[in-house]
């Protein structure tokens, strides 16, 4: 049985947990919890009525959250010749080309997005084993593999998120940080809300959202009524 923290345990007492809360009631009581002493994330997560074994049926997309994460991100471009004097005026914080590959195929890491031209994307594959599953793969899809540099590395810094379904059909989105004002937070997770449901693929049929939890770091979810 998992052992459960005080916190989790003083937090749950407070719980009606045959209660089906708005979202906005849910945010409301998060933020009454007891916190841990980091500045803790507000995550949506979903379990969608899809099967991810069918290409058809992935669902992927991205969203600029009105209020932003709350994280510093860390942005790596992999570029050349005047791109890389776009990237750098536009607050990349690691841009390079080939000198870099090597250093990521090296082992670092440092760094939480990554985003690329189209000519850098046939040498970038290269990093596929080691970029694809921490989820830092460039993509069209994504907007991360462009010319607009400068572009992309903004909607990035401002809040850009991506969202995929995993294996299991379920999906883990950060909102926020949960020292955001209840406004921010719920504008950012009703934005997160409008995207996935825009990202519903056609050849599903009925209910799209089987459940919607929110939660904040090492404290107990609450179901949120569709």
């Amino acid at each position: 049985m998992r052992k459960r923290s005080k916190r989790y345990k003083e937090s749950s007492q407070n719980l009606d947990r045959d209660k089906v809360y708005t979202l906005k009631e849910a945010i409301s009581l998060l933020k009454t919890f007891r916190q841990p002493k980091f500045d803790s994330s507000l995550d949506l997560h979903f379990q969608l009525n899809i099967d991810p074994k069918k290409s058809d049926q992935m669902v992927r997309g991205t969203v600029v959250l009105p209020h932003g994460t709350g994280k510093k991100v860390r942005v790596a471009v992999f570029c050349k010749g005047e791109h890389e004097k776009a990237a750098r005026e536009a607050n990349a914080d690691i841009v390079g080309a080939n000198e870099l590959m090597d250093k990521v195929a090296g082992g670092f890491m440092d760094f939480d997005c990554v985003i690329a031209t189209p000519e850098m994307m046939k040498d970038l594959s290269k990093l596929g084993k080691i970029l694809g599953p921490r989820g830092l793969m460039p993509s069209p899809k994504t907007g991360t593999v462009t010319n607009d540099i400068a572009r992309a590395i903004a909607e990035v810094k401002k809040g850009k998120i991506e969202f995929r379904v995993d294996k299991q059909s379920g999906m883990h989105v950060l909102a926020g940080k949960i020292s955001f004002p209840e406004e921010n937070l719920l504008e950012n997770a009703n934005r997160i809300l409008e995207a996935i449901n825009e990202a519903k693929p056609q050849s599903v049929k009925g209910k799209f959202i089987k459940s919607f939890f929110i939660s904040s770091s090492m404290n107990p979810g609450l179901k949120i009524a569709l």
